[in-house]
């Protein structure tokens, strides 16, 4: 078989060109702005930079997780899973109860035709992941689900609170919203309040705190 031959075949391949157009079809995160903005404070993150942020602030905080600890690695692929419907649904600004009403339909629908590419045993199993970050039963969803709660915080108190204070956003509508942290490490939301008090005190979040 000559090498052009070869290459012909595999673009005829069912299982690799499903995994190709995935592939190709995922870039476009990479086009979607979040609410959040880049710690100088200069422009909204994309979804693809949140994921890669996500991951690699999951793999710093591990170690605060009281033992047994979640399995990482599967952490990691919850991670870089869970937005990739937002190529379809868009980002869902963390306090906008409107947005929420349909967010899980909207999400669905992108769940399905986006892992729909991939071939049909990959499609099952990624989707089953996606949908273990969404239920945050296992411990690894948990974990999962309370970093990325965790790091819009400090990057909203490090980016200036730009968010926060365009929204009107109160610290305890923060404090529910980061509640997944309190169940899955003392260390990490004991820092999560400390964090907020002192965003309170540099007027980045309105003080609603009950003395």
């Amino acid at each position: 078989m000559t090498d052009a031959s070869r290459t012909e075949s595999w673009l005829d391949d069912a299982r690799l060109s499903g995994q190709v157009a995935f592939i190709a079809e995922i870039d476009r995160l990479k086009g979607v702005l979040r609410h959040t903005l880049t710690l100088d404070g200069a422009r909204r993150e994309n979804s693809a930079e949140h994921s890669w942020h996500i991951s690699m602030f999951a793999m710093l905080m591990h170690e605060y997780t009281p033992e047994p600890r979640p399995d990482l690695a599967r952490v990691i692929q919850l991670l870089l899973l869970h937005d990739i419907v937002e190529i379809d649904a868009g980002d869902t600004f963390a306090y906008d109860t409107a947005g929420y009403a349909d967010k899980e339909e909207r999400e669905q629908a992108a769940a399905r035709r986006l892992f729909g590419l991939l071939p049909t045993g990959q499609r099952d199993r990624w989707t089953a992941l996606w949908r273990e970050f969404e239920e945050g039963v296992t411990p690894e969803a948990q974990y999962a689900n309370a970093v990325d709660r965790l790091l819009p915080l400090v990057q909203n108190y490090y980016s200036g609170g730009v968010s926060w204070v365009r929204n009107g956003i109160t610290h305890s509508q923060v404090v529910r919203r980061i509640a997944p942290v309190a169940a899955t490490s003392p260390v990490m939301w004991s820092f999560a309040l400390e964090l907020l008090d002192r965003a309170v005190d540099r007027g980045l979040l309105r003080d609603d705190r009950s003395h």
